[in-house]
């Protein structure tokens, strides 16, 4: 089926491109200039937030040697496409692969990510045998932008929380013409993908996550009694978590409008915001800039490919507005019994998590876990730091469904 349909205007498939005006690109170095800044923190650790030498290395970086053209010019070799669902146009790059049998697959990026954190996972899963893999494991891929992200609409009502895109992706697929498919997601992808799984979606066959979505409710309620020796552990990680690294998810969740003001105003403002996530990235984030050490494929143009696309599609404060809406959602189920998945479950645990998930909890989270695995290395975002790897697991997880 061809991606441009012949259907009314609202259902149509149109082809994208990323063109931004050069006096946008000039307005954003003129900004990055008239920073003011603050003094330097009190503390030797990132204890009081992110770093004055994390953020001003990433300030050099952005004003005198970054290139936005190579990044655009990145995107525009992809087919990319907009198309109108439930009143808002979605954005979205869509990559078939050459292998007839291929797999329809529906991944979901996360916050502060966007679809740059998935580009290196396109060649590995769309031709996995020029990446060390079978033929026979390749997929369709269709990479979305959530609504208020990147080049998708931002909402203009309230409602657009995980459920409600999950739904959205069915009607994308659906249009696209995949009656049989598979959904991955981390992050608040993990949320949307977990959503999926539960709402007994036609074609959906199969979801797999990194993040276990069930256990940001109520992990003590996954856990023995008493706990696993894991399960103590990862326990403990959620509790540091919990009392140390929440501060942009109660912000964004209660009053994602207010810190809308300054992310939208200054981009040194918004990478701050963006960078300041869970310990293990900030660090390997802030090694990039300071030190120069890349991990994986978290490099200094990548990072600031990813603000770059916030700063200049404006949606600081919309996407923050997702976690607003996710509060909300799950306030609505309150008392409720969670709808048990419908389809088969895969979940892989990376080391740099913000905790190391332990099968029990994905066992307890889903009734049909046919995969699960430990890796050596990888984070929070493992598709854009180890995106062969976490190719990998999309082959091993999905392939009982084939």
């Amino acid at each position: 089926m061809s991606d441009i349909t012949n259907a009314t205007a609202e259902t149509a498939v149109r082809p994208f491109r990323v063109e931004v005006p050069q006096p946008e690109l000039e307005e954003l170095q003129r900004r990055i200039a008239a920073t003011r800044w603050p003094t330097r923190e009190l503390v030797a650790d990132r204890s009081q937030g992110v770093q004055l030498a994390a953020i001003q290395e990433l300030a050099s970086y952005w004003a005198t040697e970054y290139d936005w053209r190579r990044c655009e010019a990145r995107l525009n070799a992809f087919p990319q496409f907009k198309t109108e669902i439930d009143g808002l146009d979605i954005h979205f790059i869509h990559v078939k692969s050459a292998h007839e049998n291929a797999l329809p697959l529906i991944m979901t990026h996360g916050w502060p990510g966007s679809i740059i954190e998935l580009l290196e996972t396109i060649g590995p899963l769309t031709d996995p045998a020029t990446h060390g893999g079978r033929a026979e494991d390749a997929f369709h891929l269709v990479l979305p932008s959530i609504p208020g992200y990147g080049f998708s609409d931002e909402p203009t009502e309230v409602g657009w929380g995980p459920i409600r895109i999950g739904r959205a992706w069915e009607k994308l697929m659906q249009r696209l013409g995949y009656s049989r498919y598979v959904a991955q997601g981390g992050d608040v992808g993990s949320q949307v993908t977990d959503a999926m799984g539960r709402l007994g979606l036609d074609g959906l066959i199969g979801i797999h996550t990194n993040l276990l979505t069930p256990a940001l409710g109520d992990a003590d309620a996954l856990s023995e009694s008493p706990p696993t020796k894991e399960e103590r552990a990862a326990l403990d990680q959620l509790a540091k978590f919990h009392a140390s690294g929440t501060g942009y998810f109660v912000e964004q969740a209660t009053r994602p409008q207010t810190i809308g003001y300054a992310i939208l105003d200054s981009p040194i403002a918004l990478a701050a915001w963006m960078i300041d996530h869970d310990t293990d990235s900030y660090l390997k984030i802030a090694r990039a800039f300071v030190d120069g050490q890349p991990s994986g494929n978290l490099t200094r143009a990548n990072i600031v490919d990813n603000i770059t696309l916030y700063w200049l599609t404006r949606t600081g404060a919309s996407a923050a507005r997702s976690y607003w809406e996710e509060g909300e959602e799950n306030a609505r189920a309150a008392g409720k019994a969670p709808t048990p998945a419908s389809v088969p479950v895969g979940f892989t645990t990376f080391p740099g998590e913000i905790w190391r998930t332990p099968r029990s909890w994905v066992e307890k989270a889903y009734p049909n876990v046919i995969y699960f695995n430990e890796v050596d290395k990888g984070g929070h975002f493992a598709a854009w730091e180890e995106p062969e790897l976490f190719s990998e697991e999309m082959r091993s997880a999905f392939r009982p469904l084939r």
